[in-house]
């Protein structure tokens, strides 16, 4: 699918915990995972298996990021990918009071039973990756390297300016602001939540001095330190007391549904009824009763 060549920017990720979500058990990548679809379908299969978990994948996004289609062309690709069990969508009550949907993508299809065991942790859920290795930067006039112990942060902030030009560092500026980077690793956050921190909200006139507008930053915007636990943005939650049929939107158990679909919506005959008794046997209890009570 290289033929197709998106939107450059960064794709756009959603809120914590509600963005793409990479199965478990992926087998490695070729240029023929997608070819048994239709040519959008496979363009977009494509487009999303490149996406970092986290990245927002609704269809008004995906729209917007990729100029060949419109709303409706995505949301009737996302069905078919759903259908050939490359996505699977999983609507669920959130905090009691609203229907939220889980997102889940595998580059290799997947049937209703799998999808099943996976939104109930019957696999292993996925584990996230360690962060992308920065490159060396390059030696100094001198033959010096990077200082030893900068790593990641030194890495992170040495990066920064292509993210964001106005925040282009020296390298005696990544040395001196490396300890304050790493203080964030060492609380629980990401490179990717650092860059964002910084990143965001840039003053319209511009940085007119990158390394002390940097520092501020990472001083203040340090978030506290966090429970050593799963990533939210990839581990699947465990199915909610209720889900919604993704046709009809009939709510009920998650058992009760395969393919996100209902019993009514897969054309499946009602179950036969069990313990009912017929009317003669109604007639012949209420008569031994009777009669057990005359006696």
């Amino acid at each position: 699918m290289s033929d197709f060549e998106f939107s450059a920017a960064p794709h756009p990720l959603a809120k914590p915990g509600f963005g793409k979500v990479t199965a478990s058990d992926e087998t490695p990548g070729t240029g023929r995972d997608f070819a048994h679809l239709p040519l959008r379908e496979a363009a977009i299969a494509a487009y999303l298996d490149r996406l970092p978990d986290g990245a927002d994948i609704s269809v008004k996004t995906l729209a917007a990021v990729l100029p060949l289609w419109g709303q409706c062309a995505v949301r009737t690709a996302l069905g078919r990918l759903e259908t050939a069990g490359h996505l699977h969508r999983v609507r669920e009550r959130a905090e009691g009071v609203r229907w939220v949907t889980r997102t889940y993508f595998s580059r290799t299809a997947r049937d209703g039973a799998w999808w099943g065991r996976f939104t109930r942790r019957d696999v292993p859920a996925p584990i996230a990756p360690p962060p992308p290795s920065q490159p060396e930067p390059p030696p100094a006039p001198d033959g010096n390297t990077v200082p030893n112990g900068a790593g990641t942060a030194y890495g992170v902030l040495a990066d920064l300016g292509r993210r964001a030009p106005a925040l282009t560092l020296s390298k005696a500026d990544c040395t001196d602001l490396a300890p304050l980077a790493d203080a964030w690793f060492r609380v629980g956050a990401s490179p990717a939540e650092m860059v964002r921190a910084l990143t965001a909200g840039l003053p319209p006139e511009g940085v007119h001095h990158p390394a002390a507008f940097v520092r501020r930053r990472l001083e203040t915007k340090i978030p506290p330190q966090r429970d050593p636990g799963p990533d939210p943005d990839r581990t699947p939650r465990p199915a909610s007391a209720l889900m919604e049929c993704r046709t009809c939107r009939t709510p009920g158990r998650p058992a009760a549904f395969t393919d996100g679909l209902c019993a009514p919506c897969r054309h499946e005959p009602p179950p036969p009824s069990r313990g009912l008794l017929t009317p003669d046997q109604v007639r012949a209890h209420a008569s031994h009763i009777r009669d057990w009570m005359r006696a």
